[in-house]
């Protein structure tokens, strides 16, 4: 009995225990060796005759003697390579090949740290490997119960290459390792992690035909064996250009991602530069059920020459485009021994970079080019990118920007801030919005009447974080955002704003005296001109808008209830100026009451409760 050369058993359980999570990798581990021997064998092949033969990865399995054997055509071993490779714990002779033939092969091999194979001692009691070096005469047998150490002795075997035989463990409570005698596991398994190994990973499989000679009418089924070739090895991606047709994307979206609808555009591309990466990224056609849920985890599909490394990798995709599915294949990534866990290294941040880079783009280009489809990316996923531009205090608005797309009051459709700008007449100082619960509400606000009245174009806000990002944009293109619930804004003429401050000296007194019986509700009561069908309205004194209002107070956890400085507007046209004047004549009882119906109604009107529903009711009662 030899010992392993690190002589440690603590190493060997950190191997096993620790820096492998899942047991089901193993497989992968064991594939990606077998795939690497063939490698070094094919690029021997090209110079050596003698060293071509049938390619491939055999998979076996004995569930009498619960064995599970993965064995390849490939390199093999010598007596040395063998004591050298599987003696030493973190030897990796793909690393020293890959070392030895630099710049000789394009080859993308696998595995570079030597520990992969010893993930096979988290589901084996036994290791037995039988291996013939490819120019070797003599096969070898190394077999291994574990920490205790291992042996070597010759062996006979006809083909060079590697067999593998695991004696897998005995089921326990905490886990059933019989499920890898199971030919749907070892298939399954294949498929998620080894299924673009470029050589074919093969298996005898059960399978359900018709017996021959059976009638068309009654038909008999009888079970067979067939080996059968488990993994698909050209991904898409490795595809020239060329050949990837917009029909192949759809259908390779709807079998990777088991989507039943075609997305609403893949995209292909193929980078080569400082890093090299081949990436497919999709836009879906809808969100998946809990996208806008604290559950959903964002992140693209990662494999490193083949081999699937991560099911979803978050560093590579910024929140903003959590939506976005697809696949990143590098053979530049700097993975961890296991190659479970990316290290934060600066191709991975480069990738991330030129993703990020590549979806804008590509959403630009879908924006002026096919605006139709991307008015339905941006009704499902637009809210993401909204927040986008708002988190961080901004840090990614000046590219997001232009993506970003309101609803028209003018056009009655969804507009970008660059359309709304190219729309507006020269002398426009401003880019106006309306905020509000839904477009509906929006469009009902006495605010806009006589913007709309006058064709000035009006954005709708109806989520509750765009009046936050107009604030953080400040402005776009030299046009500064305002609000027609401002208090300074105004669409009067001079004649119509002087107009309007001969009647507000004329009320001076009963506005005053409004202010009085409202007190701390409002900051202030005032006459406007921007009123026609309604007698009222609130507009925002400060900074805090009555909609930011509404939405900080409604966020979890709002303990202490912002409140917005509010400006009660009465019309200076409407009819209910004329009844608040008598009333401050001759009845201050009734002037109260029909004040406090009225504040209560501009409130109602802005989406905000009635303070005292009780008064409020009685108050109407005794109006009328």
């Amino acid at each position: 009995m030899k010992q392993f050369k690190t002589q440690s058993k603590r190493i060997l359980d950190l191997m096993i225990n620790s820096i492998y999570t899942n047991k089901e990798i193993f497989l992968r581990e064991l594939i990606s060796n077998a795939s690497d021997a063939l490698d070094k064998l094919k690029f021997i092949s090209l110079t050596d005759q003698n060293a071509k033969q049938d390619f491939a990865i055999n998979i076996s399995i004995d569930s009498v003697n619960k064995t599970l054997t993965i064995e390849d055509t490939g390199i093999g071993m010598t007596e040395e390579e063998l004591e050298k490779n599987l003696g030493t714990i973190a030897q990796s002779g793909t690393l020293n090949f890959k070392q030895e033939n630099q710049g000789k092969t394009d080859e993308e091999l696998i595995g570079q740290f030597g520990v992969g194979f010893y993930s096979a001692f988290m589901v084996a009691d036994k290791i037995t490997v039988y291996t013939k070096s490819y120019n070797g005469k003599q096969g070898y047998k190394w077999e291994s119960k574990g920490a205790e150490g291992y042996t070597i002795e010759e062996c006979e075997k006809d083909n060079y290459g590697t067999k593998i035989v695991l004696k897998l463990k005995e089921d326990c409570e905490d886990f059933k390792y019989s499920d890898f005698l199971q030919e749907y596991k070892i298939t399954s398994l294949i498929r998620r992690y080894s299924d673009y190994i470029r050589y074919p990973i093969k298996m005898e499989v059960t399978k359900t035909v018709k017996k021959e000679g059976s009638p068309e009418d009654k038909p008999e089924y009888e079970q067979v064996k067939e080996i059968e070739t488990l993994n698909s090895m050209v991904p898409l991606w490795k595809k020239p250009k060329a050949q990837v047709t917009e029909e192949a994307l759809k259908e390779f979206y709807k079998n990777e991602f088991h989507e039943y609808i075609d997305p609403l555009k893949g995209i292909y591309s193929k980078i080569e530069g400082a890093v090299t990466y081949d990436s497919i990224l999709y836009f879906p056609q809808k969100p998946s059920f809990d996208y806008y849920s604290k559950d959903f985890k964002k992140g693209l599909k990662l494999y490193c020459n083949g081999v699937l490394i991560m099911d979803k990798c978050e560093d590579l995709l910024p929140d903003y485009f959590g939506f976005v599915k697809g696949i990143v294949d590098s053979s530049d990534l700097s993975l961890n021994i296991s190659r479970e866990i990316l290290q934060q290294s600066r191709q991975v941040k480069a990738i991330a970079n030129g993703i990020e880079k590549k979806i804008l783009s590509e959403l630009k280009k879908m924006m002026e080019e096919d605006r139709e489809t991307y008015d339905k990316l941006w009704t499902e996923f637009g809210l993401s990118i909204k927040f986008g531009a708002y988190a961080g205090f901004g840090m990614n608005k000046d590219k997001l920007k232009d993506l970003l797309l309101f609803y028209s009051s003018q056009k009655e459709k969804l507009v970008s801030l660059a359309e709304y700008v190219k729309n507006a007449p020269q002398d426009q100082e401003f880019i106006y919005y309306a905020s509000g619960e839904s477009y509906e509400q929006i469009s009902s606000l006495p605010q806009i009447e006589k913007a709309k009245e006058k064709g000035v174009e009006i954005l709708f806000f109806k989520d509750g974080v765009d009046e936050f990002v107009a604030k953080l944009l400040t402005e776009y293109e030299g046009k500064k955002f305002k609000s027609v619930s401002e208090a300074d804004f105004s669409l009067s003429g001079e004649d119509e704003k002087k107009e309007l401050e001969k009647k507000t000296e004329e009320n001076g007194e009963l506005l005053a005296k409004i202010k009085e019986i409202l007190g701390d509700n409002v900051k202030e009561v005032k006459l406007t001109d921007n009123l026609k069908t309604y007698p009222v309205c609130l507009i925002s004194a400060g900074d805090l808008s009555i909609e930011m209002e509404k939405v900080l107070n409604a966020m979890p956890n709002a303990e202490q209830k912002v409140k917005a400085e509010k400006i009660l507007q009465i019309s200076s046209t409407h009819s209910v100026l004329e009844k608040l004047q008598k009333l401050y004549k001759e009845d201050q009882e009734k002037l109260s009451k029909t004040v406090n119906v009225l504040y209560q109604s501009a409130r109602l009107l802005e989406g905000l409760p009635v303070d005292d529903t009780p008064s409020f009711v009685t108050f109407i009662s005794e109006l009328i």
